[in-house]
């Protein structure tokens, strides 16, 4: 069949629409009419450059929600009209990582950036050549082909725009929070860039019960979204951020500091770093460009101080199992999916969405697809 797709021809570049053919679904994999894609960050860092992907043209997209609409033969589990939410971290059930319930590490992840399957072979194409998907399920397509490692079931009185959420930016930030910094009742936490990650740090950082949540960005509406989202504080610079930690502790300094900046460098990772106390965790989270190295912090004061530098990838989160718990958390009333939304795309706006997000404009972009 053939589809619609926001494509990527080459990097530095800009998303384009195009036709795309799209293969039928093989053992194990799904056909998928994608209902709702966020617009992540992730996809414009492949728009830079800063995260080099293995083929071009790639359709983008990878966190996104819809509905089967045709399954693989010998594929049980899953049956026509399912809901299912797409993990841009796909779990086998069987590798090492998965096996000790660390399924955002499982060995597949290895092909994410391929565009390819495992065994090499792609599902869409464009006049005759491979065209790579993002994480193996590009989102940016009204139809797209997906391994069922990729896929988790969802109920069906769950609305998809907002469900879309949470197959990656929700769970990225509340882990990175929860799983990863350790949030504790009564610690005082600082979250460096409040975009789409950063923003559900602070959620799952009071939802911790941590006594201070400082956000810190330089945008004024960014940090009006994090006091209604449980922030108790919020500053435009990470001076700022540091000194109202150490009011607060005695002088001691943050428990922990989650950097979420969108191109994150290693001078924001050292400044995390200058606000947490002795024994205190700096959580890195945001991606910049993959080839970087080098971050400037005291080897002393990593040493004497005991300090810990821990990177989060979704959050320390297990797809399978957290993303149904966030859901379950959402129909409860004890997590904010709705608010997150700031404004609505189609496939022929994407550009504009991402021309939004760099100008600070939204918490979250979603394109919706119009079938």
């Amino acid at each position: 069949m053939k589809t619609k797709a926001a494509i990527l021809r080459q990097t530095p570049g800009t998303w384009e629409t195009a036709e795309v053919d799209l293969e039928e679904p093989r053992s194990g994999e799904l056909l998928i009419r994608m209902v709702a894609s966020g617009l992540c960050h992730s996809d414009d860092h492949l728009c830079t450059g800063d995260i080099p992907f293995g083929i071009f043209p790639v359709a983008g997209g990878h966190e996104g929600a819809g509905v089967v609409e045709r399954v693989g033969d010998s594929t049980p589990g899953y049956e026509v009209g399912d809901h299912v939410v797409m993990s841009f971290l796909p779990g086998c059930g069987r590798c090492r990582w998965c096996a000790s319930g660390m399924q955002n590490l499982c060995d597949l992840g290895a092909n994410l950036l391929t565009g390819a399957r495992p065994d090499g072979s792609y599902r869409m194409s464009l006049d005759g050549q491979p065209v790579g998907q993002m994480c193996g399920i590009s989102t940016f397509a009204e139809y797209s082909l997906i391994s069922v490692d990729s896929a988790v079931k969802v109920p069906k009185d769950i609305p998809l725009d907002k469900a879309c959420l949470v197959g990656c930016g929700v769970g990225t930030g509340w882990g990175s929070a929860v799983n990863s910094a350790k949030v504790q009742p009564g610690d005082t936490v600082v979250v460096m860039g409040i975009g789409g990650i950063g923003i559900n740090a602070v959620q799952g950082a009071a939802h911790a019960g941590a006594s201070n949540v400082i956000a810190v960005d330089p945008i004024e509406l960014k940090r009006e979204k994090a006091m209604e989202f449980g922030a108790t504080h919020a500053v435009a610079s990470m001076e700022e951020a540091t000194a109202l930690a150490q009011s607060m502790t005695n002088g001691q300094g943050a428990d922990s500091a989650i950097v979420t900046v969108g191109v994150t460098k290693g001078e924001h990772v050292g400044q995390a770093f200058s606000a947490i106390r002795k024994a205190g965790t700096v959580v890195v989270t945001g991606l910049g460009d993959l080839t970087e190295v080098g971050i400037p912090v005291s080897i002393g004061e990593l040493t004497l101080f005991q300090k810990r530098i821990q990177g989060s990838l979704f959050g320390e989160s297990s797809p399978s199992r957290d993303i149904l718990r966030l859901l379950q958390m959402y129909q409860d009333g004890k997590l904010k999916l709705d608010e997150l939304v700031t404004k609505t795309y189609t496939l022929d706006t994407i550009n504009q969405g991402y021309k939004d997000m760099h100008e600070g404009l939204n918490l979250r972009g979603v394109l919706i697809h119009n079938h």
